[in-house]
Parts: structure tokens; sequence; C-alpha cells
């Protein structure tokens, strides 16, 4: 069921009905109910991958919650030498459960998602040894709807359990509606339990306000997704599937457009899950940050995306920081090369496994490991000369805050970021490279023959405007929805209903275009 479908409007419109009429503590099982026939729809056949996950991981967390309470119920008369023993028992079974609990999960995903690609890939080396083709055959698996998300999402609650950072859920059909709450299984946000399960289980009542700042969302993701990004998307995919085609400023109008397309796309759909949820009370996580007025690769990833790249830091950067390995690597770094990179090996020890992650998280291709590698080399640049750009404000007098100073690096991190949004969209790493040489050629191909006219331009242009407009006010501390909802009624409905008209009139429909999914639930 997309999200953009009319199916799903009237499927959110009944579920809104039902939820404010039956009893407060009905509303989760109501919740659950919805989630479940929102999953069914998406196909039923793989259904028993997210029953798998959500069984496993309940049953987890029961025992860690079990294990955590061992040790805070150690008797006050045991000696020292009984109190280590039972901790260190303790924490050997917590570890196995985690591990076993993780192998699980993500093998799972790891089957499904990636199995093809490491087949590929095991051929390929016994072919260079053998001379055979195919050896090891390929088999085709169904890939669940939201199968990367609901799989961090569930790694990082067991992950939680375990560090007892709050007690497991105690109702496993409660558990099974913070996996599958159907506003986010699409493509996120990833969700946290303890900010998500107290909202599941109180009471909601019916608030305009709610409903208001719910839909106001919705209504401007609508338009992001369906008036914009479905729009450019006629240019990116022009541009991209026919890659030897284009030269010059048309690949750099490709790239921009897949951009901008992609942005509009993820949060568009990111506003509108977020508002469908507002609809039932609950508030999601924030998932975007006008990424694109950042001023380095790293305060991009802590605007875009905000939920997986705070799981990664959570999950994998910290953890592996502070290993005891990693500690010893930036010891030893710091005696026998220098203390700066006593300092940086462990951070970049650790941030290479983030990057790794990030880059497999998207998909199975080596593209997405070289894309992930790509943001890695970026950063551990800006990690091995600190001192000497330090050196450098220091020798120039550049003031760092000044505006014009600020626009160049908005600028510079923009282009770094169309040259990975290049990586991205490329079918594999060979056209990624011939695109990014024939940028630098001399340019060939007609404008007409990008698939959209003048009326496209223009709202494409206008579009994109209220876009940046609406960015520049958010970036400058202005909450346009309260601003909005301060205006008098008839003044903010006949914005919603303008808001209305233009994705009504103005949506990328009929031929040439076509509504397409959400392009992250690809992933």
């Amino acid at each position: 069921m997309s999200l953009v479908s009319t199916g799903f409007l009237l499927f959110l419109l009944a579920g809104v009905i039902v939820y404010y009429i039956i009893p407060k503590k009905m509303q989760w099982v109501w919740l659950l109910v919805l989630s479940c026939f929102y999953y069914l729809c998406s196909g039923y056949k793989t259904i028993i991958f997210i029953i798998t996950t959500t069984i496993v991981t309940y049953f987890a967390g029961v025992f860690l919650n079990k294990e955590n309470e061992r040790i805070k119920n150690i008797p006050a008369q045991a000696d020292r030498s009984e109190k280590k023993k039972i901790k260190e028992d303790v924490k050997r079974r917590k570890k196995l459960i985690v591990a076993l609990l993780l192998v699980i999960i993500f093998g799972i995903l790891a089957v499904i998602k990636y199995h093809t690609f490491a087949i590929e890939n095991i051929n390929a080396v016994i072919c260079v040894f053998t001379g055979k083709y195919d050896t090891i055959p390929t088999f085709k698996l169904l890939l669940p709807l939201g199968i990367s998300f609901y799989t961090f999402q569930s790694a990082g609650y067991i992950i939680d359990v375990y560090r007892d950072k709050y007690e497991c859920c105690n109702n496993i059909f409660k558990f099974a509606l913070f996996v599958s709450f159907f506003p986010q299984i699409m493509q996120g946000p990833i969700g946290r339990y303890d900010r998500l399960s107290p909202q599941f289980n109180e009471p909601h009542y019916f608030s305009l306000e709610n409903t208001e700042y719910g839909l106001q969302l919705m209504l401007w993701g609508f338009f992001k997704k369906i008036v914009i990004a479905d729009r450019i998307g006629v240019v990116a995919d022009k541009v991209f599937l026919h890659p030897y085609d284009y030269n010059g400023i048309f690949v750099i109008v490709g790239v921009l457009a897949y951009c901008l397309q992609l942005y509009a796309d993820f949060s568009g759909g990111m506003d509108v899950v977020s508002g469908a949820a507002e609809l039932y009370g609950i508030r999601l996580d924030k998932n975007f940050r006008q990424p694109f007025f950042s001023k380095s690769i790293g305060e991009f990833w802590r605007r875009w995306h905000i939920t997986l790249g705070t799981w990664m830091k959570d999950y994998i950067f910290y953890p592996v920081t502070l290993s005891k390995t990693n500690m010893k690597l930036g010891r030893w770094a710091k005696k026998h090369l220098s203390p700066h990179l006593g300092q940086v090996m462990p951070t970049a020890f650790a941030l290479f496994f983030v990057w790794l992650a990030n880059g497999i998280w998207h998909g199975a291709a080596w593209k997405y490991v070289a894309y992930g590698m790509y943001y890695y080399v970026l950063t551990l640049f800006g990690l091995l000369f600190k001192p000497m750009i330090f050196l450098f404000y220091k020798k120039t007098g550049i003031q760092k805050d000044s505006r014009p100073w600020e626009f160049f690096l908005i600028l510079r991190t923009f282009i770094l970021v169309n040259i990975g949004m290049l990586l991205f969209r490329a079918d594999s790493l060979p056209v990624f490279a011939g695109m990014f040489v024939s940028m630098f050629r001399k340019t060939t191909g007609h404008w007409l023959e990008l698939g959209l006219d003048v009326h496209d331009l223009a709202v494409l242009a206008a579009g994109t405007l209220l876009m940046l407009v609406v960015g520049i006010l958010r970036e400058e501390g202005i909450c346009i929805r309260e601003r909005i909802a301060s205006l008098p009624i008839i003044w903010r409905w006949m914005i919603y209903a303008g808001a209305f008209c233009a994705i009504v009139l103005l949506g990328a429909y009929g031929s040439g275009y076509g509504v397409v999914d959400p392009l992250y639930a690809n992933f």
C-alpha cells in the first residue's frame, strides 16, 4: 500500500476514526491491528520474517532482563569473590544472548538482501582460478517491506536492554507494535523503544491541534513527493538510464536532478509518515534538518537521515571506539607516531566500520561499498588535516563564521555530496567513472530530450524556491507550523486548501510521469 495512494489515505482515515472511538486502553491494540493489515497488504508471503525477528528479539530481551535482575538482587551478605563470580557469569550469559540474537536477525537480513551479491562475488573468484562460470547457482527471494529498518530497530532495542538502559517489554504484542508500527515500517525513521513505547501505552484523546499539525506535515510531504520529486525524477531517469547519451552540463543537471529528487522524495515521505503518526498522537523522531545548509560532510550526515546516523553512532562507533583493542591502538600511535595520530587513529578505526555499514545498509553492490568508503575518506581527510586547517585559519585571518566563507563551505559540501549522489545513483562503478569523466567533456544533447516542458520547469522552479525559503526560515529558528497555526482560521484553511489544490493540479500525474513508491522503500 503506497504512501501516495488513495487506498492509504482511506486506510488512514478509517483507522483514525476507530482509534478515537474505542476505549483508550485498546488503542495500542488497534494500532497493532492496523500495522498487521498494512504489512499484509504489502505482501503476506514475507510476514514470516518480521514475525521471526519480533519473537526472537522479544524473548532475548526477557532473558537479558532476568540477567540484569540477577545483578541487582545479589545478596548483600555475599562476599566480594562471590559477587564478582556472579557478575562475570551474568556478563558472559548476556553477551552470548545478544550475540545469538544479532546473528539471527542480521543473518535473516543478510540472506534475504545480500545472498545474490555474495554468490556472484564468490563465483567471480572461482572463475578466476577455474574458468568456470556460475558455479554456485543464485536464487530469488522476495524482499520483505522495511526489513532493514525493523532489523536495525530491533537490534538497537536488544543492545539497550543489554546495557540496562531500560527494562525489556513484558508484552510480546506491545513489542510487535514497536517493531511494525505502520507509518514508519516502509522507510523509517528508525525508532527507539524508550521514546515510542510510552506513547503507545498512554491514552490519546482526539485533538484538533494534533490533527491540524499532522495534516500540515502530510500536505507538505505530498507536495515535495508528488509535485517536485516525481517530476524531477523524469530528468534524473533520462540521464542515468542512458548514461552514454549525455555529456557536459547534461550530466551535471542529471546529478542535481537526482539530488533534488532523493531529498524531496525521502524528506517528503518522512513528513507524510510523521504527519500520519501525529494523527494518532504519536510523534516520531525527526529524520531531516535542512541538510543542504551543512558546512561540512560530518554536519551533513548529522542533518540527513538523522536516525540512521545516530544508530550508527550509538551501536557501532562508540562500542568500537571504546573497545580495548582500539584504545591500545591509540596509545601505540601516540607513543610511536604522534600525539595527533594517537587521537585520530581510534576514531578513524571506528569510523571505518560506521561508513562500511552505512554503505552496505543501502544495498548489495560494490557501488554502495564505495559510497560508504567515499564518505569515510572525506571524513578521514578532515580528521588528519585538522591541525593544518586550524593553521590555515590562523595564517589567513579568515573568519569561519563570516557569511561569504560560510557560503563557500556550504557550496563545497554541496558539491562533494553531489559526487556522492552520482556514485549512489549510477548503475555500477564503471558507469559512475564514465559519467564523472563525461561531466568535463563538451556538452552533447538537447534540453527537450530531458522530458520536461516549460510548464514543468516553471513548477519545479517555484516548488524548489518554496522549499529553499522554508529551509531558510527553519534554519533561522522560525517554526512555520506554529506560525500557520496561529493565523485566523479562515487564512489557515485557505493555505491548506491551496496546498491541496497545488498537489492535485500540479502533481506529476499521467503520461510521462507515473507516481512511484518512495525511493527509500528499496533500501
